[in-house]
Formats: C-alpha cells, sequence, structure tokens
C-alpha cells in the first residue's frame, strides 16, 4: 500500500493575498477556490510537477498565521529557481552551496518559510 502526502495545510491571514503570492510571485497552480458552505472557504495550490500541494483558506485549521513548519521544494536548477522568484518580487535569499545541496530561502507574507534545493548529481531526475 502507497501512502502519499498530498496536502499541507498553510495558515494564513488574508487568504486573497497568500493565492497571489503563491500563483503570481511564486508559480504555483490554482487548482481549486471554493467555498463549500458558511465560514470556510477552500485554496489548493500545486508547485509546478509536484504531486502534493498547499491549502489555505478561511475555517480549515486553528493554526496562527505564519506558523506552517518550514516546508522545502527540489528543483532541478536552483539558478533559473532563484532568477524566477527574484524576478517576480519574492525576497528570495542569495543562493546557498552546501555540500548536500544550493539552497533559496523565501517567506510568504505571513511568515510561513520556504526552501528550494537544488540536489547536485541527483540520479533519476
Amino acid at each position: 500500500m502507497d501512502w502519499k502526502l498530498e496536502l499541507v495545510f498553510v495558515p494564513v491571514s488574508d487568504v486573497d493575498r497568500a493565492k497571489d503570492f503563491y500563483v503570481n510571485k511564486v508559480g504555483f497552480n490554482a487548482d481549486f477556490d471554493e467555498r463549500p458552505m458558511d465560514g470556510i472557504r477552500f485554496v489548493q495550490l500545486t508547485p509546478p510537477g509536484s504531486g502534493c500541494s498547499i491549502a489555505i483558506g478561511e475555517g480549515l485549521s486553528d493554526a496562527p498565521p505564519g506558523t506552517a513548519p518550514s516546508m522545502q521544494l527540489v528543483v532541478s536548477d536552483i539558478g533559473a529557481a532563484h532568477q524566477q522568484l527574484k524576478d517576480n518580487g519574492v525576497d528570495v535569499s542569495d543562493i546557498d552551496v552546501q555540500d548536500w545541496g544550493h539552497f533559496v530561502y523565501f517567506a510568504d507574507p505571513d511568515g510561513n518559510k520556504w526552501a528550494v534545493q537544488y540536489i547536485p548529481n541527483r540520479g533519476g531526475g
């Protein structure tokens, strides 16, 4: 039996601002944005090529905005990822080269932290 992680909740204070940030600045796909009932808004956003999405919204979590655990994306070209984030107005760190990978870091408008990693010499893409 497979156990697949497919959705992570990210607590935000302003759903529209967060959706704009993730879609128009980071480049996530906007998959779903609905209000299935009073007090609930469910927005699902997926990084290109990812099998796991994030959910933001209203009435989904009691966690305070900005308290998501540090999350990490993996890319095949850290330079291109860094440039895309920078060009789109994301406050992104310089590229941090470590023996185990190259990283850039950013946070969403609420302070939820993200790392973007490139793994040199990784087999299988």
